[in-house]
């Protein structure tokens, strides 16, 4: 087959998880990653992988399938980075959608899904690691179920709900408050891309954690 993943982003942590995905079944399929939709030449099968571009019905008919791979259990947390904001709520699990494209964000036809537990201590690399684990085990269904899905509609009889975008405002720590209060937040924080952080008199801090493992 002719598989296209569309990740928008060279830092984002998942693309080493990617470029071992391809790598594994570069010798079974044709393979290409691009960053931008312009790059987008067509094929049989097109992954958006943290894709923050609109990919409109245009960019789609390039494709036989056109699949999303989102982090809720569809149709509640559509939107952004849905499972930060259920761990900072107090989720202990996570539930990964595959999904078809479709001109409204995260409303295609559900192709599989996949439910984790999140124990209560992991912090983000380890967050990380089971939600990506799970997404390339996603891409493994979608290529060995190729032609073979049915796709089943979300359906109605749940109210969808929505995460807005996350901003670096959303890793600030009251520093009134405790660790206790604040770990679910804490944990979740990209210590790279939008680390946790506090103000102290008028001067900012970056907080950063890490597990003692010994």
């Amino acid at each position: 087959m002719k598989i296209t993943i569309l990740n928008s982003s060279e830092t984002h942590p998942i693309n080493p998880w990617l470029k071992r995905w391809m790598e594994e079944k570069s010798s079974e399929h044709e393979l290409t990653l691009v960053r931008q939709k312009n790059k987008l030449i067509g094929g049989d099968l097109l992954f958006l992988i943290s894709c923050s571009e609109i990919i409109n019905a245009v960019d789609r008919e390039k494709f036989k399938h056109v699949l999303v791979i989102h982090a809720s259990d569809l149709p509640k947390g559509r939107g952004w980075s849905p499972h930060i904001w259920e761990i900072v709520n107090g989720a202990c699990e996570m539930t990964v959608s595959l999904l078809e494209a479709d001109d409204a964000v995260d409303t295609g036809d559900i192709w599989h899904k996949l439910k984790l537990k999140i124990p209560s201590t992991a912090l983000y690399d380890e967050i990380n690691q089971l939600l990506f684990d799970a997404e390339i085990a996603l891409m493994d269904y979608a290529v060995k179920n190729f032609g073979k899905v049915i796709p089943k509609p979300q359906g109605e009889s749940v109210e969808p709900s929505y995460w807005s975008k996350r901003t670096p405002k959303d890793s600030e720590l009251d520093i009134k408050g405790s660790i206790e209060e604040q770990f679910n937040l804490i944990r979740v924080c990209d210590p790279d891309r939008f680390p946790a952080f506090f103000y102290k008199d008028g001067k900012k801090f970056i907080l950063k954690i890490e597990a003692d493992n010994e």
